[in-house]
């Protein structure tokens, strides 16, 4: 059956194509609305974009193989991300992959036979000061322990992905601007400010050897 996008995102698509001199640029951000509402990323779906924008499904499929945020294969309802990396290692991070494991009934790189949760695992997700860490969807859930984060996937499961970001907030962060959140920086510190403010010190030593 052949895919489509909805009026809506069909609009979506036209206003991308009017920020790029060239069609193929607006690739990704293709992708990433036709997986929104398809799930993921189905050799139908390929047709569709490689049609839309001009270019061959061979092009288009080489994309959706080489970037993880696209999923050429069916997934869950929801996508848990786990950060294997050393920071989160040293702070449990296999603890809450294991755990994972075993409540879902699934090994990482599957889903759980309701559906809802693809269980996968990532390298490093940039929140090593908050480790151990996942990402569920696009919100990052920090701090974890096996308590916390029983209660956050009962939560997805119960009252939906919004509702549990919600009202998990203090551990939930969001990988992108929201409505109503800064995504700014803290201010750097006068430390900081005056050391950026100096010279390199090749310029430094210069200087002094010139007088």
């Amino acid at each position: 059956m052949a895919f489509a996008l909805t009026p809506d995102r069909e609009k979506q698509v036209d206003e991308i194509l009017t920020r790029y001199p060239e069609r193929r640029a607006a690739l990704l951000p293709m992708l990433w609305l036709c997986q929104r509402q398809h799930g993921w990323i189905s050799p139908e779906v390929i047709e569709y974009v490689a049609e839309r924008l001009g270019l061959s499904t061979a092009a288009v499929k080489g994309v959706v193989t080489f970037y993880t945020m696209f999923f050429d294969e069916p997934v869950g309802e929801n996508i848990i991300w786990v950060c294997r990396t050393l920071s989160c290692d040293l702070r449990g991070g296999k603890v809450i992959q294991e755990h994972l494991e075993q409540k879902l009934g699934c090994s990482a790189g599957q889903t759980s036979s309701d559906g809802k949760f693809t269980l996968l695992k990532a390298e490093c997700l940039a929140a090593c000061g908050q480790a151990p860490m996942v990402q569920i969807n696009d919100r990052y859930y920090e701090n974890l322990d096996v308590e916390l984060l029983d209660r956050i996937i009962e939560a997805h499961l119960t009252k939906g992905a919004e509702a549990a970001a919600e009202e998990f907030a203090t551990h939930a962060t969001f990988r992108g601007p929201r409505k109503g959140a800064s995504s700014a920086p803290p201010p750097p510190s006068k430390e900081a400010v005056r050391v950026a403010s100096q010279p390199p010190p090749s310029a430094r030593s210069s200087k002094g050897d010139e007088s």
